[in-house]
Parts: structure tokens; C-alpha cells; sequence
């Protein structure tokens, strides 16, 4: 149970987080007010959101946890994830600030017709239901277990205080909101760090040496096996590059936030510092993990629990209502990040950007009705569900990638070759996952797929017509 003091911590963060909220709505005159921020928000705002947005409470408590079982290999990831930031600086983000659009599904309308551009767009309103509406079922499940509030009761708090400020404040608030709760659940890690380092007798340097013994703080895995263990250093390193190029180009959740900023300059120091802070918060997280290893002696714990029981067993009151406010940050940033860019596709891709506030608004509360609707239907028993929804943005994340390249070629595609592309790099991967193909190669096969079936449906169609 709660203590009274870490209750009245976690209120508080809610009530001031949806007081927030409502005093930004004075600032959104215009829809692009609401999805934009008027394009004027700082880079560095925009490139905590993107850490913030990306950053579930799965992450937030599943990363001590591997440190904790096991060691670093996961940092390999993270510098793909910069690698893979770089490209879409390069060759994404200048498409993105030419024209002044506001969803980067328009960039495909303008290149091969409004069909294509309403394709990419389902594909990634499917892609974002699905998998944050059952990414919020698993964040309130981690929340149940580290408040006690029983699992509705969760999903209900989150969403209530997340759709708030979220209709409210438009993607100004979120962006902002993302900012703080980025600095409040990285505050959580360093807390962790320090009360072990204050409670431990065991100095720093002593418990680092230990770590380095038993091999806990190893990065790199070396090994030729790519194609079957993802976490061999090339497969890590370029699976987490191409997955960073597809997820951070080609989801407009990612990309929203630094439409919102001033520049391209600003937007290329906005997505790339992202990679580079959440390459410092994983290395964060990785230490509080270890460091808990050392502090608990290396005792057997349920996978996945070993930081929220440290938090919930170990840490005195008041530290412990501040860790569980970081706890609901990062479960509260994906959800608001995820409600405003569906209604932000929506509006642009299928209603022409002519909504007004209200729609705006509505559209909002429709999609965010639907997120929670999911995670109220659904529960961590249905482990198939669960397991393909936090899965989905692998089997998409490929053929939506290989659209926007397609971009870059000077050549008019027919529209069927392009969505038989997009179908066949969807495929793909379950034909690979079957195979038991590494995760890591699986958007680098489904872009390859895309352009070949392009390629080759294309020249039939022309061929048949005589072009």
C-alpha cells in the first residue's frame, strides 16, 4: 500500500500535469496551433519529447532488469538508434520542411496521389491503435503492480489525466509535459543510483570491480550467427539503425514533434540529440539495474520486476512516490503522444486539414476513447494479443520506410505497384518471423521486399500498357 506522503506525490503530479493542460488551451487558435504548436517550439523541448514518447514504462522498468539478469548488450541497440537517426536527418527531414506540411503522410500524396497517401496513413493509425492501445494494457499492468490500484483502476487514471491535458493543450502541453517527465523518470534512475551508493557498504569503485568480474557490464557480443541471435554486435547495431530510420522517418508520432520546431536545423539537432539522450538514459537505466544486482545480492526475481520490487520494497517514503510519478510519466507520454498524431493524420490525410478546434478536439477524444477502450477489453492473460500488438510496428515499419525512399527516385510508380509493394513488405516479415529470422533484420528485408515487388509489379503494369 501507499503511504499517505507518496499518495499525496503522485496526486499532486496528476492535478498539476492536468492544470497545466488546460492553461495552454488559451494558446491554440487553429488546428495547426493544436497538432503544431504554431511551429515554433524550442529543439530541445521537441528532442526530450521524441526520448519521452519513445520511452514506455516497459522500457522505464524492463531495462534495469535485463543490467540485472544480465549485462549491457542492449547499448548495442542504442547506437544504432543514433546511426539510424543520422539517415533520417539526411534524407527524410528536408522532404518534411519543404512544403510546410503537417502530417509527413502528405509527402507521398504529393509524389504519387492522395490513394497512396491515405494508404500510408491507415497503415499507420492500424499500427499505432494496436500497438499503443496494448502497450498502455502492458504499462498499466506495471503500474497496478507498483501502486496496488487494481488494473481498470490503472488504465482509468492514466487515461483520464492523459486525455486532460492532451485535448486541452494540444501538442504544445505534450511536448512540454514530455520535457518534464523526461527530466522526472530519469531523475528516477539517479535516484535509484544514489540510495544504493548511500546504503551500500561497498564503495562505487568495489562495486563496479565486482561487476566487471562477473561480466555484467559487457557491451559487445561478438559471434557470426547475424541472422538468428539479434543481439550479436553487427545484427544490434544495424537492426536498431534501420528500426530508428523507420520509426523515427516514417511514424509520425516520432516526426510530429520536430515539425513543431522552427527550423530544419533545429528539427536534424532535435532528432539526432534524441538518439544520443536515449543512449544516456539506457545507460542510466543499465547502472540502476546493475547496481541493484549488487544491492540485493543477485537474489532470483520475476523477470521484468526486478526494479519496480526494489522501488516498492526497498526505497523509503517520499523517494518511492517519486519513482512512482515517474513511473506514470512514462506511462502517461507514449499514450498523449499517440492520441494527438492519430487525430493529426486523421484531420490532414482524410479530412483535408479543414477541422476546426472542436473537431480537432473530438477526434482527440475519439481516438483516446479507443486506446483506453483497448486496454480495458484486453488483459495481460491474453498473452497472443498482447504479444502481437507490441509487435505490430515491425510488420509495418519496413514497407512505410521503403514508400518514403521511393520518394527519392525519379520515376512515376503506378499506384497498384505501390501498394502491392507495401502488402508484399508486410508479408514478409511474418514469413521471416516464422523462419525464425532475428527481429533485427526484419525491416532491412521488408524495405528490400517493397522495392523489388514495386520494381517488378511496376514494369508489368507498363509493360501491359505499352509505356
Amino acid at each position: 500500500m501507499l503511504s499517505t506522503l507518496d499518495f499525496s506525490i503522485i496526486i499532486l503530479f496528476l492535478l498539476g500535469i492536468s492544470a497545466y493542460g488546460l492553461y495552454n488551451s488559451r494558446f491554440n487558435k487553429t488546428s495547426e496551433d493544436y497538432f503544431l504548436a504554431g511551429r515554433d517550439m524550442p529543439w530541445w523541448a521537441a528532442m526530450l519529447s521524441i526520448v519521452a514518447t519513445e520511452t514506455s514504462v516497459l522500457t522505464f522498468i524492463s531495462i534495469p532488469g535485463l543490467a540485472y539478469r544480465d549485462n549491457w548488450f542492449f547499448l548495442q541497440l542504442a547506437l544504432g538508434y543514433i546511426l539510424g537517426r543520422i539517415l533520417v536527418s539526411m534524407f527524410l527531414l528536408p522532404a518534411y520542411f519543404k512544403g510546410g506540411i503537417t502530417s509527413i503522410y502528405e509527402v507521398l500524396g504529393d509524389k504519387f496521389g492522395k490513394k497512396i497517401q491515405k494508404t500510408a496513413s491507415g497503415v499507420f493509425l492500424i499500427t499505432r491503435i494496436l500497438a499503443d492501445g496494448i502497450r498502455f494494457l502492458a504499462t498499466a499492468v506495471i503500474v497496478q503492480v507498483v501502486t496496488g490500484w487494481s488494473l481498470p483502476i490503472a488504465v482509468l487514471v492514466i487515461g483520464a489525466v492523459t486525455v486532460v491535458y492532451t485535448l486541452m493543450g494540444g501538442i504544445r502541453t505534450v511536448v512540454w509535459v514530455d520535457s518534464f517527465q523526461f527530466v522526472l523518470y530519469i531523475g528516477g534512475g539517479l535516484i535509484a543510483i544514489f540510495y544504493i551508493l548511500g546504503h551500500s557498504d561497498a564503495s562505487f569503485g568495489a562495486m563496479i570491480s565486482q561487476l566487471k568480474a562477473e561480466g555484467k557490464m559487457d557491451i559487445v557480443r561478438w559471434g557470426w550467427n547475424l541472422f538468428a541471435n539479434p543481439w550479436l554486435f553487427l545484427s544490434a547495431v544495424f537492426g536498431g539503425m534501420l528500426l530508428s530510420f523507420a520509426s523515427h522517418g516514417a511514424d509520425y508520432m516520432m516526426v510530429q514533434r520536430v515539425l513543431s520546431v522552427r527550423d530544419l536545423n533545429g528539427a536534424k539537432k532535435a532528432m539526432v540529440g534524441s538518439g544520443i539522450f536515449v543512449f544516456i538514459q539506457f545507460t542510466v537505466f543499465l547502472l540502476a539495474g546493475s547496481l541493484i544486482y549488487i544491492y540485493l545480492g543477485g537474489i532470483e526475481i520475476e523477470k521484468d520486476r526486478e526494479f519496480s520490487s526494489f522501488i516498492v520494497n526497498e526505497l523509503p517514503v517520499g523517494l518511492k512516490g517519486l519513482l512512482l510519478a515517474g513511473v506514470l510519466s512514462a506511462a502517461m507520454s507514449t499514450l498523449s503522444s499517440s492520441i494527438n498524431s492519430l487525430a493529426s493524420s486523421t484531420t490532414t490525410d482524410w479530412l483535408g486539414k479543414q477541422s476546426s478546434i472542436k473537431t480537432s478536439r473530438l477526434i482527440s477524444l475519439g481516438w483516446a476513447i479507443v486506446l483506453i477502450g483497448i486496454a480495458l477489453v484486453f488483459d495481460e492473460s491474453d498473452k497472443a494479443i498482447v504479444v502481437m500488438g507490441l509487435e505490430i510496428a515491425s510488420f509495418t515499419y519496413g514497407g512505410l520506410l521503403g514508400l518514403f525512399l521511393l520518394t527519392k527516385v525519379d520515376r512515376d510508380f503506378s499506384q497498384s505497384s505501390l501498394i502491392s509493394g507495401l502488402i508484399a513488405s508486410m508479408l514478409i516479415v511474418f514469413v521471416l518471423k516464422s523462419q525464425g529470422l532475428a527481429w533485427t533484420w526484419f525491416i532491412g528485408f521488408s524495405v528490400l521486399t517493397n522495392f523489388v515487388v514495386v520494381y517488378a509489379v511496376d514494369a508489368m503494369v507498363k509493360l501491359r500498357s505499352g509505356e
